[in-house]
């Protein structure tokens, strides 16, 4: 009976959890299809989380979100340039931009808020309850009792699967991260579609760290992506590349998240660094496990689309 109360809370928490890194994971998903592994997500999300903290504290949440979406972008820019014009390998940059955003955030942080840090009257978002659909059992509260950015991607993955199925763009999309050269060939600008997809990853990356910081913790923590982005991009091979699977694998991952709120309101007497670290070795696990079974875009991560 304990564990059946205690049921919906956890999926609630999951389901909330689970946002922000789907936001990461379907971005990174996109440019990965394009054939551009990057590894600066983690850069873009605590980009987001900072842009949205001090814009939020100007302008209100929706400022926020729209400035910790451009943050996304920026850290998206320089990755781009890097590899697309300067054509620097992807592994290489990614990493230097994710360093780069964590040593600048961390020390404007400082520089604007001092030792005592932000002020935890931040503006935020808090959840909206769905009339109706929000009082069905167990169930209702965890889907419909949520923030609006997760109503938000209840809308994204449905009409990112449309688009990357059904659309030109999302076919030349496809098309750049498997053959490139055949891409070419059929007259599809492989440098404009990557540069688009870049920068829908950092935008996503980006809308991931506001999330995180305008409709969950409510301030900033230095590093306080902690990891995210890698996991991002295990989530992404985890769901095969697929945006269905890229969002059920953030669910899973966002339950795993979940645990340690489950097992504290149990009261499960081990030390809490082991649920910590759970969604951390879950991720080594499940890759181990999947390795050599998945499919992935035949041009990702190769520098100019050689071999």
């Amino acid at each position: 009976m304990e564990l059946l109360l205690l049921l919906t809370p956890f999926l609630e928490a999951s389901l909330r959890t689970a946002t922000p890194l789907a936001f990461a994971a379907l971005g990174e998903l996109v440019s990965e299809r394009a054939g551009v592994i990057n590894l600066g997500l983690e850069g873009c999300i605590i980009a987001g989380c900072f842009g949205a903290l001090l814009a939020a504290g100007i302008g209100g949440p929706a400022i926020g979100f729209a400035v910790g979406v451009l943050s996304g972008m920026a850290i998206a820019a320089v990755f781009a340039i890097f590899v697309l014009v300067l054509r620097t390998d992807q592994i290489i940059a990614g990493t230097a931009m994710t360093l780069l955003a964590l040593g600048l955030t961390g020390t404007l942080y400082k520089v604007l808020y001092g030792a005592s840090g932000a002020a935890l009257g931040t503006p935020t978002v808090g959840p909206w309850a769905v009339p109706g659909l929000s009082a069905i059992p167990v169930i209702g509260p965890a889907l419909f009792r949520q923030s609006v950015l997760t109503y938000l991607l209840y809308a994204a993955v449905p009409t990112l699967a449309w688009w990357m199925h059904r659309t030109g763009a999302g076919l030349a999309l496809r098309a750049v991260g498997e053959r490139r050269a055949a891409a070419e060939a059929a007259g599809i600008d492989v440098p404009r579609v990557r540069w688009g997809a870049i920068l829908f990853a950092g935008a996503f990356g980006g809308l991931s760290g506001a999330t995180l910081v305008l409709a969950q913790v409510g301030t900033f923590n230095e590093g306080m992506s902690a990891g995210r982005g890698f996991i991002a991009i295990a989530i992404v091979v985890l769901g095969r590349w697929s945006v269905v699977g890229t969002a059920m694998a953030a669910l899973v991952f966002g339950a795993a998240f979940a645990l340690q709120y489950l097992f504290q309101a149990l009261d499960v007497q081990l030390p809490y660094q082991l649920f910590i670290a759970f969604p951390y070795v879950l991720t080594l696990v499940l890759l181990a496990v999947v390795r050599g079974r998945t499919a992935a875009p035949l041009e990702l991560g190769l520098r100019d689309g050689t071999r």
